[in-house]
């Protein structure tokens, strides 16, 4: 091929020349995104779970885990994950702890990371996913602006956040200084409960919604983020929900 003659001249870089501040500042890579990944684990995990779980850590960051939670309901669990990184002079300066379920696992590799994004406005943000079955519902409760405080389920608005009361507990990223608020009783942030008082009637909670109605109520706030889509895997069927 000929080469034709030509005056060069100085070009700018795209990343030089573009809104690279907004875009930094967007995904937070250089901020510290310290996280410890939590699991309760019951059985033996799905392959398809596992594999999808590799491909979601922040690069040049430090992450540890998933730490397995063996043989504890999952509310004890969870305490216990909790308490164990609490009580550890390393972990405890940790700024993260991310919770994963062994159905659960993001649809696309930078669920995690869009997570992060908005970790500035929120004490928890939650990917989207949904109860199993046909008539699965957004595990995304409540709307924080409707009093009495109520876990309703609400419909997250498309490829955005979406504040709420509660969340499920398989995709979620906490910020690890919520749980050292002393207001919270040490140790029991989560518990499954089941009872029945005669003077108020039955109370039922998943060890999630719980801890949720606590938090709501001491300030703490929490969103479903939309565009994080969440598989819900049912191994026996081999069906994502």
């Amino acid at each position: 091929m000929d080469k034709k003659p030509a005056i060069v001249m100085s070009n700018d870089s795209y990343h030089n020349d573009s809104n690279w501040v907004d875009r930094l500042e967007k995904e937070q890579t250089y901020r510290d995104l310290s996280t410890i990944i939590l699991c309760p684990a019951i059985g033996a995990i799905p392959t398809r779970v596992v594999a999808n779980w590799q491909y979601m850590r922040p690069m040049n960051q430090k992450v540890i885990g998933p730490i397995f939670l063996e043989n504890m309901e999952v509310g004890q669990a969870y305490n216990e994950g909790i308490k164990m990184i609490l009580e550890n002079p390393e972990l405890a300066k940790y700024k993260y702890i991310m919770t994963i379920e062994t159905d659960n696992y993001p649809q696309h590799p930078d669920g995690l990371l869009k997570l992060y994004e908005n970790m500035d406005k929120y004490d928890c943000i939650g990917g989207l996913y949904w109860t199993k079955g046909e008539q699965g519902q957004p595990m995304c409760y409540g709307d924080p602006d409707v009093q009495p405080l109520n876990f309703i389920p609400r419909n997250p608005v498309p490829n955005t956040l979406t504040p709420c009361n509660g969340l499920g507990m398989g995709f979620n990223l906490w910020r690890l200084e919520m749980f050292k608020d002393k207001r919270f009783e040490y140790g029991k942030w989560f518990k499954t409960e089941q009872s029945y008082d005669q003077a108020v009637g039955a109370k039922a909670y998943t060890q999630d919604l719980y801890f949720f109605e606590k938090a709501v109520g001491l300030g703490y706030k929490f969103a479903c983020d939309a565009r994080v889509p969440v598989v819900h895997w049912d191994e026996t069927n081999k069906k994502a929900w």
